[in-house]
C-alpha cells in the first residue's frame, strides 16, 4: 500500500518519522512541503491537516498528523518486532513518556531557544537558556535513573529518534552540552552505532545550521501565531 510522508526536510518531527521508515525499510512517496513559501499555510494543506503543522503521513488514503502518533502508528502496523515500540506494558509506559518528555519539555524548550529566532522574531533570552538547561537537565536525570544505554531501554526506539532531531538543533548552532555527560554519550553512541539513520538527521542540521548564519526571509508570510521578522 502507498506511503506518502508530507515532510520539511529541516523539521526535527520530519526527521523523526523519516529515521522510523528507514529503520523498518518501508517504501513510501516523500514530499517535501515548502516551509519557506508557506506551503503548510494554505487551504489545500489543511485539508490534510487542520492544524496546517508538518508532517503529515498518508497511509492509502490514511490521514494522521502529530509525529509522536505517526511514529506509534508506524511502528504497530509494520515493525517486524515490537523492538521500536515495546507491547509490555511497563516497558511501552516509558516509550510513552520519553515522547511526551520531548513534546512538552525537551525539543519544547530546545526549539524555543534554538529554532524559534532563526525563523521568527523572537530573541534568544537568559529565560531560554536556563529553560533549555533545566530540559537536558531533566533528560541526563532520566538517562541514569534507568540505566541504559537508550532513552528508554537498552535498544533504540521511537523515542530516540524524537530526542536526537530536538538535540540534533542544539548542535547545528554549536550549543556545548557536554556538561551533560550521559545525554552527550547516548548522543554520540546513536550517532555511532546507526549512521544510516543519524544520516537523515545531520542534512537537516546543515540546514539548520546554515539558516543559523544567514536567517531565512519570511516577511512575505502571514502566520497566525507566530511574530514575522521584517527585513530591513
Amino acid at each position: 500500500m502507498p506511503i506518502t510522508l508530507y515532510s520539511v526536510s529541516d523539521g526535527p518531527p520530519s526527521l523523526a518519522v523519516r529515521q522510523l521508515l528507514k529503520a523498518l525499510n518501508l517504501d513510501y512517496t516523500l514530499v517535501n512541503v515548502d516551509f519557506g513559501i508557506g506551503e503548510h499555510m494554505t487551504d489545500e494543506f489543511a485539508e490534510k491537516n487542520p492544524q496546517k503543522e508538518i508532517p503529515v503521513l498518508d497511509d492509502d488514503g490514511f490521514l494522521l498528523g502529530e509525529s509522536n502518533a505517526i511514529l506509534q502508528y508506524l511502528a504497530e502496523k509494520y515493525g517486524k518486532n515490537d523492538e521500536l515500540y515495546p507491547k509490555d506494558v511497563q516497558k511501552r509506559a516509558i516509550v510513552n513518556h520519553r515522547l511526551c518528555f520531548n513534546l512538552s519539555t525537551y525539543y519544547r524548550y530546545i526549539s524555543e531557544y534554538v529554532m524559534a529566532p532563526i525563523f521568527f522574531a523572537y530573541e534568544r533570552t537568559p529565560l531560554g537558556l536556563k529553560k533549555t538547561h533545566i530540559a537536558l537537565d531533566n533528560f541526563n536525570t532520566y538517562l541514569k535513573r534507568l540505566g541504559t544505554k537508550y532513552a528508554a531501554g537498552d535498544n533504540i526506539t521511537i523515542a530516540d529518534f524524537q530526542l536526537v532531531t530536538a538535540t540534533m538543533c542544539l548542535e547545528a548552532i554549536d550549543f556545548d552540552f557536554s556538561k551533560y555527560s550521559l545525554v552527550d554519550k547516548w548522543y554520540k553512541t546513536y550517532k555511532k552505532e546507526y549512521p544510516e539513520l543519524w544520516a537523515i538527521v545531520e542534512g537537516g542540521m546543515a540546514e539548520i545550521s546554515a539558516f543559523e548564519k544567514n536567517p531565512p526571509d519570511l516577511s512575505h508570510m502571514t502566520h497566525p501565531i507566530h511574530p514575522i521578522r521584517k527585513n530591513k
